[in-house]
């Protein structure tokens, strides 16, 4: 479970600090300010902005050595200097994700269902868990072995993901209703783990139920001007707003974007994003105004 402590931003030193990997802050950090073709973040830059929110410099190097090695991150130079740019590959992916990460309101799907039905050879087994991985992180939950189910609004989005993974021929889609007379919302619960997303939404809510209002206290009439704002607050944004959105980047991944009929009474998505997106509003560009001082600087 995240632990950290519900602070008030108008404190000016009060952050919460929520418990993130790493790993997760980094790719937070190139998804934000260094996602665009061509770009690259320098190792000081990049060990500069990590040790802003607490984390020293050798775990920031270790992080980095293991996203080198999954492919996420790759070495290059910037202005004769050491640095990272994100792998192309993952460009697609991050453009796609913005829509989900930073819409304003959930997408309640539609009432007609998706059905995705896998089988891979014997032969080629090891591609199963990368296939069950971006069916899951689509949203989709399971009805049996190698039957996916999600709702049908997903399907494009689907499709051209496993397209890119190579994985498309092998899965077919059927779309259709659900001839079924009894509660939907318990078969729901059995096709998707909604506990552990439930306790995912608390442990964000926990930490930043309130940080849309704790910022509107703090920066009052100048909310509306990032201009306006001092070294200080932009620093503290910084430092409130990277694991703000790197917690909360997990939970549209895992909603599974149901009607909100068919999922438990009192679902706590709305308010987690609504928290989110309003402190997005006001101290992202802030933030931005920070981290670029560092990567400029």
């Amino acid at each position: 479970m995240t632990t950290g402590t519900v602070a008030d931003a108008t404190a000016g030193a009060g952050i919460p600090a929520p418990v993130v990997r790493h790993q997760q802050l980094i790719v937070t950090l190139f998804g934000l300010y260094c996602r665009e073709s061509g770009t690259a973040l320098p190792v000081a830059s990049l060990v500069a902005l990590l040790g802003d929110l607490g984390y020293d410099a050798p775990g920031v190097r270790s992080a980095v050595s293991r996203l080198k090695a999954k492919g996420v991150l790759r070495s290059t130079r910037s202005n004769g200097v050491a640095a990272y740019e994100l792998s192309e590959s993952l460009q697609t992916v991050f453009a796609e994700g913005d829509q989900r990460i930073f819409a304003e309101r959930r997408d309640d799907g539609d009432r007609a269902w998706l059905l995705a039905l896998f089988s891979v050879p014997e032969a080629q087994r090891h591609l199963r868990h990368r296939l069950r991985s971006v069916l899951s992180g689509l949203g989709f939950g399971t009805v049996s072995a190698g039957v996916w189910i999600a709702s049908s609004g997903v399907a494009d989005r689907a499709r051209e993901r496993l397209a890119a993974q190579g994985l498309d021929h092998f899965v077919e889609f059927f779309r259709g209703d659900y001839l079924f007379d009894g509660d939907v919302r318990a078969k729901v619960a059995t096709w998707w783990d909604l506990e552990a997303i439930d306790e995912l939404i608390g442990d964000f809510l926990d930490i930043y139920a309130d940080a849309d209002q704790a910022w509107q206290r703090r920066l009052g009439t100048q909310a509306t001007e990032a201009a306006a704002a001092d070294d200080e607050t932009c620093r503290d944004a910084f430092r409130y707003y990277i694991p703000l959105l790197t917690l909360w980047r997990q939970l549209p991944y895992r909603d599974p974007d149901l009607p909100l009929e068919y999922l438990p009474a009192g679902w706590r998505e709305p308010a987690a994003r609504r928290a989110f997106t309003g402190a997005h509003r006001l101290i992202a560009p802030l933030a931005e105004r920070h981290a670029r001082q560092v990567i400029d600087g």
